[in-house]
């Protein structure tokens, strides 16, 4: 909407959505978070692509608020890695040190949350 006003033209996808990529969000809120937190650099660093083609939903935005949570007090309390929840911690959400973040890890489609989550796109198809 800032850009917009300041008369930017922002390209949308098929679906009538701004571009995200284009829009860059991570930089806007590395911007917006480097001002309020007096930060003198800021790196955003995109780790993946994402698609979505609903909105998010109750569960989805419960995770959000909870890795957003625990990214901002990881910060501030000095720590360095990724959110998200720690298989090593018996699944609790937390900050997981760079060096245990690793590729090449093979999923388990038997593993019950993908079962649950292959049931639930095949259900909502």
């Amino acid at each position: 909407a800032e850009r917009m006003a300041r008369g930017e033209v922002i390209e949308h996808d098929a679906f009538g959505h701004p571009r995200l990529d284009d829009v860059n969000v991570g930089r806007w809120i590395a911007d917006k978070l480097s001002i309020a937190l007096h930060a003198e650099k800021s790196l955003v660093v995109k780790s993946g692509y994402f698609a979505r083609s609903a909105p998010a939903n109750a569960e989805d935005r419960v995770l959000v608020d909870e890795c957003a949570s625990m990214a901002v007090r990881g910060a501030l309390d000095g720590e360095v890695g990724v959110v998200g929840h720690d298989e090593d911690s018996g699944g609790q959400m937390g900050v997981i040190d760079f060096p245990r973040v690793s590729g090449g890890k093979v999923l388990d489609i038997s593993a019950p949350w993908v079962v649950d989550l292959l049931a639930g796109v095949q259900a909502n198809r």
